[in-house]
């Protein structure tokens, strides 16, 4: 398990990262979502080891991770860090990058291993090309496969699909997570993307300016975010006053809703104009505004600039 206990850390005296707490089950994979600069990849690193806590400790199956104070090089064996920037090897083929901390005493084994690897990220047919010749979403898929070589027992990885086209990001990313699954290593990854989040993570904490804002079930913090920060991290949200989607209700409030739970109606206290209309495949994104301001929803079909229409709050669509 790895146990993340009251952590502080501060670059030149200025907070960074303040008693966060999370504990993660051997095999789970933890997604650190969060605007840019709130410290997710600050505490990847903490976790690593490559800085020293100002406070709190983390641990992994009972063993402390220290830091540059007490470890001249940083990082354990069983663990695992995968960086923004690659590092790989640029005069050295791909499969050379891949095997390059794997034992020689068995070529045969290693070769393999290699292989394995380079088809689960789509790169056997760039195994002799030099990695100063790969593009940045090819280096990324090396990076990742040099990283799972010695199956490590804790992975750490920082935006891991950043730089990789979307056609193909989707068959990696259900590849990778299959196999973390199957080894059973323990997993925590950094995202910007909200469908890595909900597809792949057991667990999700959410992050703002150092802070941890919510955690838990990526599933049940989607559905019941704490704020609209929380949120809007998983796409557009609206903010909009819960006397026009609950009948009679007298109490003044506001209510989080997704676009996707909003539904045109015959009749409803909620009277929307709309403005534009946006296409995403199987259904449009419709911007639209009301006495209250800006509001977001989804309808099958185009709808035409400055219509009329009444919405309903239907939140389990």
């Amino acid at each position: 398990m790895l146990e993340i206990k009251n952590i502080s850390f501060s670059y030149n005296n200025e907070p960074t990262l303040q008693n966060l707490s999370y504990a993660v089950a051997k095999g789970q994979n933890l997604a650190i979502i969060g605007e840019s600069g709130c410290g997710k990849s600050t505490l990847l690193k903490l976790l690593y080891g490559i800085y020293d806590l100002d406070k709190g400790q983390i641990s992994y199956d009972g063993k402390i991770i220290l830091g540059p104070k007490y470890n001249l090089i940083p990082g354990e064996n069983y663990v695992k860090y995968l960086a923004q920037d690659f590092d790989l090897m640029p005069y050295i083929t791909v499969a050379e990058n891949v095997g390059k901390f794997l034992s020689n005493a068995n070529k045969k084994k290693k070769q393999d291993r290699i292989n394995e690897l380079l088809e689960m990220v789509e790169m056997e047919t760039f195994a002799n090309v030099k990695a100063q010749f790969l593009s940045g979403g090819q280096m990324q898929r090396v990076a990742i496969a040099r990283v799972l070589a010695l199956e490590p027992e804790l992975l750490l990885l920082d935006e891991p699909f950043s730089h990789i086209d979307n056609f193909r990001r989707n068959s990696l990313s259900r590849k990778l997570f299959a196999y973390l699954t199957e080894k059973e290593i323990t997993c925590v990854f950094a995202t910007h993307d909200s469908n890595d989040v909900l597809a792949f993570a057991d667990a999700v904490m959410i992050i703002k300016d150092g802070k941890m804002v919510q955690a838990g079930n990526p599933r049940l913090v989607f559905e019941n975010p704490v704020n609209r920060y929380a949120a809007s991290l998983f796409g557009d949200v609206n903010e909009i006053p819960s006397q026009l989607l609950q009948a009679n209700l007298k109490q003044k409030s506001v209510q989080l809703v997704y676009p996707f739970q909003l539904k045109v109606t015959d009749q409803s206290k909620l009277k929307v104009t709309v403005r534009q209309s946006f296409f995403r495949g199987d259904h449009y994104l419709i911007e639209a505004v009301y006495e209250q301001g800006l509001l977001y929803f989804t309808h099958p079909n185009n709808l035409p600039k400055n219509a009329l229409v009444y919405l309903e709050y239907v939140p389990n669509i």
